[in-house]
């Protein structure tokens, strides 16, 4: 039975290049936010600005799932999406939830949030999607037993090699030295319906090292002053991230 890899990730936390990663190892069929479709068409929970939906894609969770388990026929399978397209219909589906190898990805919400503001400064405190990750982290532990991976997306950053390697061997995937760099511009034909989100992986060539002189917590707050929604956002899902940083790969005692 070929392995489907899930990543549970939130807006703006480096999941795009994670997944660009993913697709250069060229020994996995890669699904690009497959039940984003679910969530955003389908159901109509919320509007996505910078949105095309292809034709072909299937819009129902049900749909969605059996495209993945049929792929997963041929080879293994990589696919990213967040937790809360999902929740809570994957709550009864607890067979599709048992074929997965779930991991998730979190990012400094300070730098999260302010990113998807700048791209949608419509968002809703839900499409945050931490508090989303953590409901469905706690429910993969109380269902099955086991602790599912939790990655940094700093960590992914600042050692893309060391990272991915661990992923690598606790999914069950061989190390790949050439999955580290990609042809710049070159984008791959499912990132076309949502081109506008993923500009600065489209533009480069491997993973950015981290910005020394950045200031995540003073460019929030300076933010924050004329969209105060955002620190009620932070206020929000900031527990949630810290428990699920708690759980992160290097983070234990």
């Amino acid at each position: 039975m070929n392995p489907v890899i899930a990543l549970w990730a939130h807006p703006r936390s480096m999941s795009t290049a994670f997944e660009r990663i993913m697709r250069e190892r060229g020994d996995c069929t890669c699904f690009h936010e497959p039940f984003l479709y679910d969530y955003y068409v389908h159901r109509a929970q919320a509007e996505m600005p910078m949105m095309e939906v292809p034709e072909d894609h299937p819009i129902r969770y049900e749909d969605i799932r059996d495209m993945l388990l049929s792929a997963a026929e041929d080879g293994p399978v990589f696919f990213k999406d967040m937790s809360y397209y999902v929740l809570p219909r994957i709550y009864d589906d607890v067979e599709f939830s048992s074929r997965l190898t779930n991991a998730f990805l979190i990012r400094d919400p300070y730098k999260s949030i302010l990113s998807y503001y700048k791209l949608d400064q419509n968002m809703a405190a839900v499409e945050i999607g931490i508090e989303a990750q953590w409901q469905h982290y706690n429910w993969l532990r109380n269902v099955f037993g086991d602790n599912p991976m939790v990655l940094l997306a700093e960590d992914v950053q600042a050692n893309p090699v060391g990272t991915m390697g661990q992923f690598w061997k606790a999914a069950g995937l061989s190390f790949c030295e050439e999955a580290f760099s990609w042809q710049t511009g070159d984008v791959p034909e499912d990132w076309q319906g949502l081109v506008g989100w993923h500009g600065d992986v489209s533009a480069s060539n491997s993973i950015n090292p981290p910005d020394p002189t950045e200031n995540a917590v003073a460019n929030f707050h300076k933010a924050a002053k004329s969209a105060p929604q955002l620190q009620r956002y932070l206020d929000q899902h900031m527990p949630y991230y810290q428990q699920l940083h708690a759980h992160a790969l290097g983070s234990g005692p």
